[in-house]
This record gives C-alpha cells, sequence and structure tokens, in this order.
C-alpha cells in the first residue's frame, strides 16, 4: 500500500461543521426501541447493503446483545423472527442453486472450461452479496493455489481487500461517534475514500493531528453482526444436519461455534488492538518481521488505529525468504509461545519496501495449549521417524481419536497411509502426501477434528499456499521440522526429555541414526538472534562448530549427558575390543581366557565410530556402514579387530584432530569450561562401568 493523497481536513471547515453538528453522545445514540438501520443502505453504494441489507432491522436491545458469540442469545432473538430467517434461508439457496445450477449446464454443454472465469466471477459476487460470514469461508480457502483453479483463485483473492465499501459518510459519522471528537480535531489529512475495503470493515490513511504520525484507521461496517448471526445460525442448523446424515465422527457445530467464536472476538477492534499489542510484544523482535503500533486511545468496539505499514501482498512476490521467516515466526507461535494468528491469508501478510514480513489484522487470534503443543511436536517427531505406534497415541492426547480406540489396528492403518509420504525424507512431505488417503481410515475409527485443529492447521496451510503459489514443490513441514528438532534437543519440559529419551532408546539400545537426524535437521534451523538469507552450503568444520556450539550450551545439557554416556560405552567397549584382539594373539589364549565382548559392546562400539563421524564432521563411509549387519558375537576375533579398526581409521592423522581444536578455541568462555568437565565425567561413567562389570563377573 502506498502512502496516498490525502484530504486536507483543516481546508474543509464545512465539512468539520457538519461533522460537529452530527455528532451526538454514544450514550445518547439510540432510544429505545428504535430499529437500527444501516445509513449506507439508503445511498446503495454497496453490494452487501443492497442485497441483505433487511438483515440490519434488530432493536438496540437486540444489537446490544450480539457483541459476545452466544448462540442460544442468537437463537432465542431469530425465533421470534421466522420470517426473516426464511427469506434469508430463500436467499442464500436461490443464490447459491442458481450458480450450481449454472455450472450442471455448462457441464451439459460441454462449456465449463470457457466459462470457467465467468462462473468465477459470478461466485464472486454472490460471495459479496451474501456478506462477511461468506467471504470470510471464502478467504480461508483464497490462499490455496494446489486446491482452487485460477480462475476462481483470481476472484477469491479479490475478497481480501478489495470488496465494495460502504459510504464514507457513514464511516466518517462512526468514527466522530465512536471516538468522541470531530474529524478535524482527531486528524490533519484522512483520505477521501478508502484505500481498503474488507469483509469486516475498511481502512483509510490519515495523519493524527497531536503526533503527525501516519496512520491506519479500520472503521467497522455497520450491520456486520446482525447478518453474520443469522448466517452462523443458519450454518450450525446445516452442520448438525450433515453430521447426522453422514454419520460423521467430527463434531462440525463444535468447529462452527469454535470459528464464530472467533469471528465475533475480530469484530470487537479493542479486542484486536490488545491482540496486536500481544503479538508485538511476543514476535516483534523478530528478525524481519514487522508487526504494526496500536492506538488505544483511539481505539473503540468499531474503530481502530495502528502504525501505517506501506507494502506488497507476500503473495504477489517471489520471496522464499520471507516465507522461511513467516514458518519461523509461525513455530514461535504455535510451538514456543502458543498465541497464534488464525487469519494468516494473503491480505494479511505484506512484504515491505525494506524486504520485511509484516503482520495485519489481528482480530482472529488463538491460544494453543502447552499440552496440546507437546503433543504436536511428538506426532511431528513420531511421523518423520515411522513410530506409528507412537503416533496412534499422539492422536489421542490431541483429541484427534478417541481413549476407546483400537491402538494396533490404528497403527496399521496409519503404516499403510503414511509409509510412502514419510518414505519421501521430512524435506519431501506436503499436507496433500499426509491428507491423501487419511478419509476412509479417519471415518473407520472415529477420527474427529477438534474445534482448535481447524485454525492451527490454517495458519500453516495458508503460509503453504502462499509459496506453492510460485515454488510447487515448497513444503512448509520440511521447513518447520528443523525447528522442532532444535526445540526437542533443547526444550527443559519433562514430557519432551521423556519424549527425547524415548525416541533414542529402544529396549535400552541406543539409536544413534535417530540423534544424528535430529542433529542434523536442527542445524537447518537459522538461529534466533539472526536469521541468515543462506540455507545450504555447511561444511564439515561448520557442522563440527554447531555441534559443539550446541551441546556446550545451557539448553545442550540433556542432550550433552546423553552422548557423553553414550561415548564412556564406547570407550569402555573399544577398551574391552583391543584388550581381547591382544589377547587372542598370545598362543593357547583360548583355554584359559573367557570373552569379553557382549552383544551390547559391539553395539556400543558401533556407536562410538559413529558418534566419532558426528563429532568430527565427516560423513559416513561406505565401508563403515555396519549397522546392517547381525549383531551377534562371532568367536572368530577378526570380528573384533574389524570393528577396531574401524574406529581407529576414524581419525587417520593429527591434521584431522586439528579442525576441532581450533573449533574449541573459537567457542565461548562458557562452552569451554563445560567442555572441560566432560573429561572428569568421562571418566567417573567409565570406573562405575567397569566395577559394575567386576561385580557381575564375581558374583553372578
Amino acid at each position: 500500500m502506498l502512502l496516498l493523497p490525502m484530504l486536507s481536513l483543516a481546508s474543509v471547515p464545512s465539512l468539520v461543521a457538519t461533522r460537529s453538528r452530527q455528532f451526538q453522545p454514544r450514550r445518547n445514540r439510540y432510544a429505545p426501541r428504535r430499529a437500527v438501520r444501516c445509513a449506507a443502505a439508503a445511498s446503495g453504494t454497496d453490494e452487501f447493503t443492497a442485497k441483505s441489507g433487511y438483515l440490519f432491522e434488530l432493536s438496540a436491545a437486540e444489537a446490544d446483545s450480539l457483541a459476545e458469540y452466544r448462540i442460544s442469545k442468537i437463537a432465542a432473538i431469530y425465533s421470534r423472527k421466522p420470517l426473516l430467517v426464511a427469506r434469508r434461508l430463500v436467499q442464500t439457496g436461490i443464490a447459491f442453486g442458481k450458480w450450481f445450477g449454472l455450472r450442471y449446464v455448462d457441464a451439459l454443454l460441454d462449456r465449463s472450461e470457457a466459462m470457467f472465469q465467468v462462473r468465477a466471477a459470478e461466485l464472486r459476487k454472490i460471495l459479496v452479496e451474501l456478506g462477511p460470514a461468506y467471504i470470510k469461508i471464502a478467504q480461508a480457502i483464497s490462499s490455496r493455489a494446489d486446491l482452487i483453479p485460477p480462475s476462481y483463485l483470481d476472484e477469491l483473492s479479490l475478497l481480501q481487500d478489495r470488496i465494495s465499501p460502504f459510504s464514507s459518510e457513514v464511516a466518517f459519522s462512526m468514527i466522530e461517534q465512536e471516538l468522541g471528537l470531530s474529524l478535524v480535531e482527531l486528524f490533519s489529512e484522512i483520505s477521501p475514500e478508502p484505500v481498503a475495503a474488507a469483509s469486516l470493515g475498511q481502512v483509510y490513511q490519515a495523519r493524527l493531528r497531536k503526533t503527525g504520525q501516519v496512520v491506519a484507521v479500520k472503521v467497522q461496517r455497520p450491520g456486520i453482526q446482525a447478518a453474520i448471526s443469522l448466517d452462523i445460525l443458519i450454518l450450525r442448523f446445516m452442520a448438525g444436519l450433515i453430521r447426522r446424515a453422514g454419520k460423521l465422527n467430527t463434531d462440525l457445530q463444535a468447529i462452527v461455534d469454535e470459528w464464530a467464536s472467533s469471528l465475533f472476538r475480530e469484530m470487537d477492534y479493542n479486542n484486536e488492538a490488545s491482540n496486536g499489542i500481544k503479538f508485538r510484544n511476543l514476535y516483534g523482535s523478530i528478525p524481519d518481521v514487522v508487526v504494526p503500533l496500536m492506538y488505544m486511545e483511539y481505539t473503540t468496539r468499531k474503530v481502530l488505529v495502528m502504525e501505517w505499514i506501506e507494502g506488497e501482498k507476500l503473495s504477489e512476490v517471489k520471496d522464499l525468504y520471507l516465507i522461511e521467516v513467516g514458518v519461523y515466526c509461525s513455530f514461535n507461535q504455535l510451538l514456543e509461545c502458543g498465541f497464534y494468528h488464525a487469519d494468516p491469508h494473503p491480505g494479511n501478510l505484506l512484504r515491505t519496501y525494506d524486504g520485511k514480513l509484516a503482520y495485519l489484522d489481528f482480530g482472529m487470534t488463538g491460544e494453543f495449549k502447552q499440552e496440546l503443543r507437546d503433543g504436536f511436536i511428538k506426532a511431528c517427531l513420531h511421523l518423520v521417524n515411522r513410530d506409528f505406534d507412537a503416533l496412534a497415541k499422539d492422536f489421542v492426547t490431541l483429541g484427534l481419536l478417541p481413549p476407546t480406540a483400537d491402538k494396533e489396528a490404528v497403527t496399521k492403518a496409519l503404516t499403510g497411509i503414511f509409509q510412502n509420504a514419510v518414505a519421501k525424507g521430512v524435506r519431501n512431505i506436503s499436507f496433500g502426501d499426509l491428507l491423501g488417503n487419511l478419509g476412509t481410515t479417519m471415518y473407520k475409527f472415529k477420527f474427529r477434528i477438534p474445534s482448535y485443529f481447524s485454525l492451527v492447521i490454517r495458519s500453516l496451510a495458508v503460509l503453504e499456499g502462499i509459496a506453492i503459489s510460485f515454488n510447487p514443490e515448497y513444503k512448509v513441514l520440511g521447513s518447520t521440522y528443523p525447528w522442532i528438532a532444535r526445540k526437542v534437543l533443547t526444550d527443559s519440559s519433562p514430557q519432551l526429555k521423556s519424549s527425547l529419551e524415548t525416541l533414542l532408546y529402544k529396549d535400552g539400545v541406543f539409536r544413534i541414526d535417530r540423534l544424528e537426524s535430529l542433529l542434523t535437521e536442527s542445524l537447518r534451523a537459522k538461529t534466533e538472534k539472526a536469521i541468515v538469507k543462506q540455507t545450504e552450503g555447511t561444511d564439515s568444520r561448520m557442522v563440527m562448530k554447531e555441534i559443539l556450539s550446541f551441546t556446550l550450551t545451557e539448553k545442550g545439557e540433556f542432550v550433552r549427558e546423553i552422548i557423553v554416556q553414550e561415548f564412556a560405552k564406547g570407550l569402555d567397549a573399544l577398551g574391552l575390543a583391543t584388550l581381547e584382539t591382544a589377547a587372542a594373539r598370545v598362543p593357547f589364549s583360548a583355554f584359559f581366557y573367557s570373552p569379553l565382548m557382549t552383544e551390547e559392546d559391539i553395539i556400543n562400539l558401533r556407536t562410538f565410530q559413529r558418534l566419532m563421524l558426528l563429532l568430527l564432521g565427516g560423513k559416513r563411509k561406505e565401508e563403515s556402514n555396519t549397522g546392517s549387519r547381525q549383531a551377534i558375537p562371532d568367536k572368530n576375533q577378526i570380528l573384533y579387530m574389524e570393528e577396531l579398526s574401524l574406529v581407529l581409521n576414524q581419525v587417520e592423522s593429527v591434521q584431522d584432530i586439528l579442525p576441532v581444536l581450533s573449533i574449541i578455541l573459537e567457542l565461548p568462555p562458557e562452552s569451554q569450561q563445560q567442555l572441560l568437565q566432560v573429561p572428569a565425567n568421562l571418566v567417573r561413567q567409565l570406573i562405575s562401568r567397569a566395577a559394575a562389570r567386576t561385580i557381575k563377573r564375581v558374583f553372578l
């Protein structure tokens, strides 16, 4: 949005005088039983008022009672207005029935493709005439270029901020009535016409008289609460019918209620301003993220004044870096703080002219509870690692499955559904892959979609939709998973620590491949202090430095303890293998020397080899890939010699150690102090293992 020419109020005294005369204190605005009508109805300037203005006919008491979403109150009001409800049902039915009828005729006449653009424009017009509730539904899908045909996508995208505005005369009167001051007292300049018009309101550009700050002034459409209330009542009724007719497990009415509650909160601009302040405090410090300043002293239920942000729609510029910034910000919203923007359609995401991502419109936000955040993280981990048995339990935690579901059968079904999608690798997993064959399974095992879940998934799906529009290969889960991996490795919560331990150990055996995967993925996550624009091209030295820097911090303490423990096991096994290999060379040793190495020791030795590779930043050599061999001790000592040789070959010369030593010198003093404590910890664990083994051999 560019800075537009604005009307100087000081140069139009007659306008100011007229405004002053029209202003009445808000308390005396309505008589007790006077009908509330939108003044715009007389002007006929917008299609919604012209076609659906009859919905605004509520008494003052009825209008005031719709400030909050209470379905019982809405039902009570409209139970006394059956003709109004019937008229709305007929209007809606005729509008959509005619459109679907024309689409059917197009199919019969084999002209569907030729009429695609025409029907798309007609659908947009129908939605505008029916009003905000239907526009909001269309906005929810208007960002999915992979789901919506281009003609429809172009038309529905116009619903984000290019809806027919209502009368500026009405808007200016509302500003004065809500704020209790004339326009000339509030602003030195204001645009004569709105710069953008959306489903719930329209925006003017103005300059505050007191400070000279350029601001956006958002004014609510008159009568929208009455219209939305009736439409929600109808949609809720239809949702109940669909659920009963289709025998669905998901409570569709609860989903409508969740959406309606957030929509009603969005219509309270005081709430939106508070959300904006909270969002700015939580995420405004993220590099390359901009959140406008809210002016609470100029804000009421129907008028909102905020800092003016200039930029272009994110969906109109090919900037994958800002998509990554958005993914990181969404990660913080959903999995760190739990407070998230629940309406991130393309009209609410701007690329500023200095290359930053700006968030707008905070009327619809959500809270993601801690136990659900932990459950979501665990589900992603188990999905990526193909632990479908644990994933079935996660679905119960998230409320997607009833506790009584047959876990074994669900695990088998999930394996069949997700196996191929996950086999492509975490960086290639898309929502479409995951949802492709889930429908039948959801019905069979009584899956349900919790009301909170639809808003959470939408907040991520919108970003993926924007990215797909100019990069069909983009996968939002692949971009989010590095942050999930880093959080699991660093979070101090007992639940996630327990999940990490369960993930890394199976039947007491350490699964080094999973630690490698988590560490590798976490290194793809850009740091919070500086989100860098280059995402590829890391050499082995950088890998070593990243791993050491991470494991030697306070947040990496839990992972450091695991690595030190496994390192101690490996050194112990290395000592046993060395001793046994040396003893095997003594003549007739088989008659007086019993084997020391066990199956566990061989596994520990191989794990030690992998740890050495990981910490040295090297890649696994082809000959070191011994994971496919059976870990069964062979009486032939050649096996131990092979394992020992593989370990020792990881460090072929002093040159392999020098990079590690140089990196240690570059670490912060605190990390170097932590590193100095590692040898003592290793020695303690080695002594403990040797003592335990001696006691076991002597007494057992």
